[in-house]
């Protein structure tokens, strides 16, 4: 400042000197500038302490320039420089120049990943990650149990329970374990895998009623999967995702061509219904017309996989789209932050140059895997073979609950083994909604609905054909068929807009508990079938 001011009076004087006189004006004139350019009183002295509290302190430099102090530590700390992502893994977003000087424009980046931050997987870490992950995992101590009392032979209806609870852990560790894998493989191949592993439970349950020639169990707990993960989990999912939000977003496009194959599903029960009641052949025609359908519907699911995974891959892979979580009423680290943001703002437009700089975004939620690809492809097949015993002690205990605890053979199949076989899918869908990845939770909800209707049931219905059990076949019973139709276009109707909120989850729960307490009290029949 001084040294500039010295070249002002040098200046001034040369002038003086070569004109010989300054005239008054041009004399005052440069008086005038003298004081422009005179350092100020309180030069290259320090502003007064305050007792403000904010993110970001702008302070003066003794050349009357403006710049980004270093930000003081406030109550939402994980919101600013520093925060933590799933997996424990911690992460920093730091400043980096564009320039050589304070003017050039200043944008956050994560730093360069040097190869020491990457988790160490131990084996005690992983061990501790899979059993630890939940504190439903605390009902593991129930499957050695139920296995055991199975082959004890004990009181059938405690088999029952204690299975039916040992299975409920083992779900939530098999979701876990595919979410793991999907980490890896995105969202579209780790809905496929959650839907596929989760249905392996339905899948071994109707292979052992259909073996033990109970037909109302397989197709009611068939029927039943559909209705439990149209309703009652994509339900929890829309009503736990949007509680805390205005709206979630998920691909439209996959998916009403789910929605869209899961009609043609369902078209493909209603037909043999309609064909049975109004068609003269009766019972004679059931039966091929059940297995051409289903060698059909199994095309159909070979060639939406080659549609989901080959051809039209960009449009599952397209990344689900955020929303930001509401809050309640604004505390004062909210006011601070915003006062800040205030501040800088003014200190751009004043700072001429520092308008450049940026401000620093709050970071997206950055999971890391907590297990190596094979601890959870190993995981994620020990979880299926357990779930596989528990459901086996489970159905071979149903007989004992019908007739000892009178309840229909309808209710056990089409509510309360669903809601068993369905834990995998609950659990994930649910975790990921309260996430907001909506596309992984309709992939999961709707996509496991998709694979039961297109894959599962035709394929028992094949598996059927070969082992001479004529009576499996796609004629369902009527009540059955009704309330699928209803559920399904409901779902339909819902998804149309690519949106949802709680209260659309609300209304897929309450259609779900009216059709239970309408199952609760329709009356056990015999098979649709038996003649």
């Amino acid at each position: 400042m001084r040294s500039t001011e010295s070249r002002v009076e040098d200046g001034l004087r040369r002038a003086q000197t070569e004109s010989g006189a300054v005239s008054r004006p041009e004399r005052e004139r440069q008086e005038e500038m003298g004081n422009i350019f005179s350092a100020p009183h309180h030069a290259n002295t320090n502003p007064p302490a305050s007792r403000r509290s904010v993110g970001n302190v702008i302070e003066m430099t003794p050349a009357g320039s403006m710049t980004s102090a270093a930000p003081l530590r406030t109550s939402k700390e994980e919101e600013q420089h520093e925060y933590l992502g799933t997996g424990g893994s911690k992460k920093r977003r730091f400043f980096k120049s564009g320039g050589n000087n304070a003017s050039a424009g200043m944008i956050p980046q994560e730093p360069e990943d040097s190869g020491k931050d990457k988790p160490a997987f131990t084996a005690v870490g992983q061990l501790r990650a899979t059993l630890l992950n939940s504190w439903i995992n605390v009902l593991l101590v129930m499957v050695p149990v139920g296995i055991a009392v199975h082959h004890a032979h004990i009181d059938p209806i405690a088999i029952f329970v204690i299975n039916f609870i040992a299975i409920i852990p083992l779900a939530a560790m098999l979701s876990y374990a595919t979410e793991e894998i999907a980490l890896r493989t995105g969202e579209t191949m780790g809905g496929l895998l959650n839907a596929t592993f989760g249905n392996a439970v339905e899948l071994i349950v109707s292979l052992l009623a259909l073996f033990k020639h109970e037909i109302v169990i397989v197709q009611t707990s068939l029927i039943g999967s559909i209705l439990s993960n149209l309703l009652l989990v994509l339900g929890m999912a829309f009503f736990l995702g949007g509680i805390n939000r205005l709206e979630q977003n998920f691909n439209v496009t996959v998916a009403q061509t789910a929605s869209s194959l899961l009609t043609l599903a369902v078209g493909s029960l209603i037909i043999p219904t309609a064909f049975h009641a109004w068609s003269n052949a009766g019972e004679a025609g059931i039966a091929p017309l059940s297995r051409g359908t289903s060698l059909i519907l199994l095309f159909v699911y070979a060639s939406y996989l080659f549609f989901q995974l080959k051809s039209h891959t960009e449009i599952y892979n397209k990344p689900s789209e955020k929303v930001e979580k509401r809050r309640g009423r604004v505390g004062t680290g909210d006011a601070t932050v915003g006062i800040a943001q205030i501040g800088a703002g003014i200190s751009a437009t004043m700072g001429g140059d520092n308008a450049q700089r940026v401000p620093m975004a709050i970071p997206d939620e950055n999971e890391e895997p907590q297990l190596t690809i094979w601890v959870a492809l190993f995981t994620l097949a020990v979880s299926t073979a357990l779930v596989a015993l528990c459901a086996e002690a489970m159905v071979g205990s149903i007989d004992a609950i019908t007739t000892r605890g009178h309840i229909s053979e309808t209710f056990v199949g089409l509510i309360l083994i669903p809601i068993v076989g369905n834990a995998a899918e609950h659990a994930t869908a649910i975790t990921v909604a309260i996430k907001d990845k909506m596309d992984l939770s309709i992939g999961v909800a709707v996509g496991s609905s998709m694979q039961i209707a297109l894959l599962v049931i035709p394929l028992i219905v094949v598996i059927g054909w070969i082992a001479g059990i004529d009576e499996m076949t796609l004629y369902f019973d009527g009540f059955q068929i009704a309330v699928l139709f209803v559920s399904v276009l409901l779902v339909n109707y819902l998804i149309q807009d690519g949106k949802s909120n709680w209260l659309e989850g609300v209304l897929l729960m309450i259609l779900f508990l009216i059709i239970s307490v309408a199952a609760w009290f329709y009356p056990a029949k015999s098979e649709p079938n038996a003649p």
